[in-house]
């Protein structure tokens, strides 16, 4: 199985790793090296590599992405000023920079001016002498302390001389993997209940624990402070926090108000996913809509809960379709469910929702099969003309999961209902149920001359 054809996999952030370096001095030797692969295409003849290439590399179980680049020669034309380019992409893209220079050769012009541009990057940036074969390579390499960078790592792409150091360096260089910020990694998996007051919030985690160990009254609000509960389900551990509704716009409420407003925002950003609960008897309500947009907003998975549903009849039915078309467009890809917290019909159904909200929150899509996504995207409908230019997509990557978190590197800037589209094109091909997908885009600036 190919890596474009592999499976989906939840992993965390993937930091990214530019190879950059003059023609012909080993760079896709040194890319194969890495990956422990033979994935770049190597010939004695400079400028084999053109584009911008994507591989997934893992060294000592940390996973990142190298890019590998063609020949960079800061003041070529016509093809050459083309690959050039690329590379000043695959630089701004990156997270790091692996400098490859030829040590038999020396510091050239062309290896000053990259240097220059390097600098003007401000990315962390690892020089690699290559091509060290032997002790008296490893003295000339000592030369290049001259280019300002810091020091030389020599290495032998061709016999793996040194890479283990190198790569180690390269590690050092390259943005460490953000810890999960949830107190427990590994531990129960944390679920915000979240609704306005009066839904059936502290019903319908009663219904789940098997137990009146939450305070419910029919009073709106009875529910002030978060409650955490360890509950049993499906076979697991999960960790639910009730809420307080938000009755107000928190610069509208007062007193212990503001403060429920403020702990149901610390709730939601404490969790991993949200159920959303909605009175499915009541019209969908503007503060239905906010605590939806809160939850958005903060990034975490989301399950939609029409809450009794016992008391919905078929004219209500009606009506509430048209308002999750008309409310809920923005988030068509949540699960919904309808239940009677009261009666515990259908409460079953909540796990499964769950499961598929979490492992869309988590999903990642491999570099290469992103990328032969856009392709084929862009290929079938490419962007609008805009006076007379056309952005285009040169690039992409996933570089975190939870939630999906994607960067497209474009020739100018996308349209919104373009971006939109591409949304909507993940979602069919890669799933992301129950999950926002956030898309940032880094136009390329104007090369200055």
């Amino acid at each position: 199985m190919s890596e474009l054809d592999g499976p989906v996999t939840p992993v965390t952030a993937v930091p990214v790793l530019a190879i950059v370096g003059r023609p012909n001095v080993g760079k896709s030797t040194l890319v194969n090296r890495i990956l422990g692969r033979r994935e770049a295409v190597v010939e004695d003849v400079p400028g084999v590599t053109r584009d911008r290439v994507p591989y997934d590399a893992n060294w000592n179980g940390r996973a990142f992405t190298v890019v590998d680049t063609g020949g960079w020669d800061p003041d070529a034309r016509g093809l050459a000023e083309r690959i050039a380019a690329q590379a000043e992409v695959a630089v701004s893209l990156a997270d790091a920079v692996l400098f490859v220079v030829d040590a038999g050769v020396g510091i050239t012009d062309s290896d000053e001016a990259v240097v220059r541009i390097l600098r003007k990057s401000g990315k962390p940036v690892v020089l690699a002498a290559n091509k060290v074969d032997d002790q008296r390579a490893e003295a000339e390499a000592h030369g290049l302390w001259n280019l300002g960078l810091g020091e030389p790592h020599p290495v032998s792409a061709l016999h793996g001389r040194g890479s283990g150091d190198l790569l180690d360096a390269v590690l050092a260089a390259l943005p460490a993997t953000p810890e999960q910020s949830f107190e427990e990694v590994g531990g129960p998996r944390r679920v915000a209940i979240v609704g306005k007051p009066n839904v059936g919030k502290s019903s319908l985690l009663n219904r789940l624990a098997g137990s009146e160990r939450v305070v419910v009254d029919n009073v709106a609000g009875t529910t002030v402070d978060p409650v955490d509960e360890l509950v049993e389900l499906g076979g697991r551990t999960w960790r639910f926090i009730d809420t307080a509704g938000i009755r107000k716009r928190v610069k509208e409420a007062s007193g212990h108000e503001y403060y429920a407003s403020l702990r149901t925002s610390t709730a939601i950003d404490r969790a991993e996913v949200a159920v959303l609960v909605l009175d499915g008897s009541e019209s969908i309500s503007e503060q239905d809509v906010r605590i939806l947009q809160t939850v958005r907003d903060a990034g975490r998975a989301l399950v939609i809960a029409f809450n009794k549903w016992d008391l919905v009849d078929e004219d209500r039915r009606y009506y509430l379709d048209r308002e999750i078309e008309r409310d809920l467009v923005q988030v068509q890809w949540a699960p919904r469910i309808n239940v009677t917290a009261r009666t515990g019909w259908h409460v079953d159904r909540l796990v499964p929702a769950l499961d598929k909200a979490l492992a869309g929150w988590e999903t990642r899509v491999t570099t290469g099969a992103l990328n032969a996504f856009l392709g084929r995207l862009v290929a079938e409908h490419p962007h609008p003309v805009r006076s007379g230019k056309q952005p285009k997509i040169l690039f992409g990557t996933q570089p975190t999961t939870s939630p999906p978190t994607f960067v497209l590197f474009t020739s100018g800037r996308l349209d919104a209902s373009y971006e939109r589209y591409i949304e909507r094109r993940l979602r069919e091909e890669f799933g992301f149920v129950g999950t926002p997908i956030v898309i940032t885009q880094k136009p390329r600036e104007k090369r200055k001359r």
